[in-house]
């Protein structure tokens, strides 16, 4: 399985004389793709993966120095450690926070290099004192994206390459190719992104066995969610999560917090949503009051729209004949389909770097997405059927004289079609947005 992430390691590999820390939600492949490329550059290597040598994170955390870790971590090693090439490699690092503080010394001393991973870290990273920039380098991982899950299924970089063509010159794509491309799509709402479950339906076809695969990943969730909920009495993370699908179905799909209980308010919950963003297995996407540039200054923290970090994972929430509908591209039943084409936007554009926004206004109607892009603010409507060229609200936007939007894109299982301001695109394409986010910018200070 290709992630994109190969090349962030591969150049700390080759040039970084830093530490490398990796955070994402539990399963999302972090553990697997470290290993990958340790073994592809013949790295010796040690890992410890915290949660099951509780031993041995007894051992260094009563260490103080430098010194004195590396050289107990040496002693455990399986293998001989080779002075200024060899990797330690320092798994489930949430069970031992501090270690990400002591790096610094770790680096300085530079007998190892090291590599750090963990979950729910954007959970206890606030709980640290100092992190020691300038002696880590630090990414986070998403799930899949549909183009890594197409990928893997079969799907080679020639087609990924064409539709980026077509997506670049909005040419429609070969009627084949985007029926295939389609077709992929509705399978990856039903999978979705966690390697495990690419795997397991990768090597069975048989969708029970992958749903099975995702309930497991929601146990594990859980299981993070008692032991922090058991720590403050105050939080109801479980409660929230429990309710993403239900409160997705709805047509306005903002998270209503009554609903969890008609006697609370925001102020009682928020810090269990932050627990859920912050640990990344929950995607919100805020209000903006106004649809002008930057975004973030119109954003309401209290008024959001609130989804699964995996599109799968939301999925399998729902009964069985959603995903059998799903692969039914004749069906006239479109249950929940709306919901998961939202999440799966939500998904792409956070795993691409890009910020979502959504906006509603009585005079204007409900936008479902807004971005910064092309150095513009772009409105995304999703159109999960055949009307597609129905957009009320959006239409509404483009002619108000109040806001500056000059394009717009709809995104649906239609092909490629310009109608004035009006851009159509498959949705299968989402992840085409971030590219324009990926080239270096290199500013020459003339000063």
């Amino acid at each position: 399985m290709k992630r994109k992430y190969e090349n962030k390691i591969q150049n700390w590999i080759d040039s970084s004389d830093k530490a490398l820390l990796i955070y994402g939600a539990r399963q999302v492949g972090k553990t697997y793709l470290i290993r990958e490329m340790l073994n592809r550059n013949n790295i010796s290597y040690f890992e410890v993966n915290f949660q099951g040598r509780e031993d041995i994170l007894n051992s260094i955390s009563k260490l103080c120095t430098a010194e004195e870790i590396s050289m107990k971590l040496a002693l455990y090693s399986d293998i001989p450690l080779k002075e200024g090439k060899s990797v330690i490699f320092l798994d489930e690092v949430q069970l031992y926070p501090e270690i990400i503080t002591k790096i610094k010394f770790l680096v300085d001393e530079g007998k190892y290099r090291y590599i750090l991973s963990g979950s729910n870290l954007g959970v206890e990273l606030k709980g640290i004192k100092s992190i020691p920039v300038g002696y880590v380098d630090m990414f986070q991982m998403f799930p899949m994206t549909l183009f890594e899950f197409a990928n893997a299924i079969g799907i080679g970089d020639n087609i990924i390459q064409y539709l980026e063509k077509c997506f670049n010159e909005l040419t429609p794509v070969d009627e084949i190719i985007h029926k295939r491309m389609l077709n992929t799509f509705y399978y990856y709402l039903i999978c979705g992104g966690m390697p495990s479950v690419v795997n397991k339906f990768i090597q069975t076809r048989n969708l029970r066995e992958v749903r099975d695969e995702q309930q497991n990943i929601i146990r594990q969730y859980k299981a993070d969610f008692i032991k922090y909920e058991n720590d403050d009495k105050k939080l109801k993370i479980i409660s929230i999560f429990d309710s993403i699908p239900a409160q997705l179905n709805e047509q306005n799909r903002r998270f209503i917090f009554t609903q969890l209980n008609k006697e609370l308010k925001f102020e009682r919950y928020e810090n269990s949503f932050l627990w859920l963003k912050d640990a990344a297995v929950a995607i919100p996407v805020y209000i903006a009051n106004e649809p002008k540039a930057p975004l973030i200054l119109s954003k309401s923290t209290n008024q959001f729209k609130l989804f699964m970090s995996d599109v799968g994972l939301l999925t399998s929430c729902y009964p069985d004949y959603v995903s059998r509908e799903l692969l039914d591209m004749n069906s006239k039943n479109e249950i929940n389909n709306g919901a998961l084409f939202e999440n799966y936007i939500a998904q792409e554009l956070t795993s691409s770097d890009i910020k979502t926004y959504y906006f509603k206004n009585k005079n204007i109607g409900e936008i479902d997405f807004l971005i910064e892009y092309d150095s513009q603010i772009v409105p995304l409507e999703i159109k999960s059927g055949k009307d597609f060229k129905k957009h009320k609200a959006l239409d509404n936007l483009i002619n108000s004289k109040e806001y500056s939007i000059n394009k717009s894109y709809i995104l649906s299982p239609s092909n490629i079609e310009v109608d004035k301001s009006n851009i159509y695109l498959p949705i299968y394409m989402t992840g085409l947005f971030g590219n324009s986010m990926s080239e270096d910018v290199i500013i020459n200070l003339n000063i």
